[in-house]
């Protein structure tokens, strides 16, 4: 178990992914066209959009030197207007256990290069270049927070772990006071909620270049 201090790294992108996927097993199978949350995303898409970020940020680092001021020129596409752009799209007659599948494997795959990766690597991101830790902490944000949307949508009980929740805070989120429940505070940092004394936000953004 890591401790609320230590660093973020693969096995935590991992071990979220498993949680997620634990949840998510739970649901009903005729629900996933339901909205996630307050996202005008479904929640098979928000998942889909999960995986294909997992998935992309795996790909930067399988490269021996990621580029640092764009994206991989992967072609992208939509399954309707308005829907997420994305690389990768499950078979809809595998349904959710084939979606949970590619969330899985996308989740494995970019936790097994994070392990190997130097921990000097640097890759692009839109809020700036991070480090395998940086991709880490935002691969499990990314987890955390899409899963409360989908859970939302499908009327499921999602409540993570909170040292894992202030150890991404910490990492990504370091303007953010840390003076009441974590996984609140998360919520708040990435405009999902409102707390007693902040409104909510309608943007945000995480800092994952420091200690680049």
């Amino acid at each position: 178990m890591h401790g609320a201090d230590s660093a973020v790294d693969g096995e935590d992108v991992r071990r979220v992914v498993a949680l997620a996927i634990d949840t998510l097993r739970g649901a009903d199978h005729h629900a996933w066209e339901a909205k996630a949350g307050t996202l005008k995303w479904t929640c098979w898409e928000t998942l889909e959009h999960l995986a294909d970020d997992l998935f992309t940020y795996a790909a930067r680092f399988g490269l021996a030197k990621p580029p640092m001021s764009a994206l991989l020129p992967f072609r992208t596409s939509s399954d309707r207007s308005g829907g997420p752009e994305n690389v990768i799209f499950v078979e809809r007659d595998s349904g959710p256990e084939g979606l949970l599948t590619i969330l899985e494997a996308c989740g494995g795959l970019l936790a097994s290069v994070l392990h190997t990766a130097p921990s000097t690597t640097v890759a692009y991101h839109v809020f700036g270049p991070s480090d395998p830790e940086g991709f880490a902490a935002m691969a499990v944000v990314e987890t955390l927070v899409h899963l409360h949307d989908i859970a939302q949508g499908l009327n499921l009980e999602w409540s993570p772990p909170r040292e894992l929740c202030e150890r991404v805070l910490k990492r990504l989120f370091p303007h953010v006071a840390i003076d009441c429940d974590v996984w609140e505070t998360l919520l708040w940092a990435t405009g999902r909620t409102a707390l007693p004394d902040r409104p909510r936000l309608t943007e945000w953004r995480w800092y994952g270049t420091q200690g680049v």
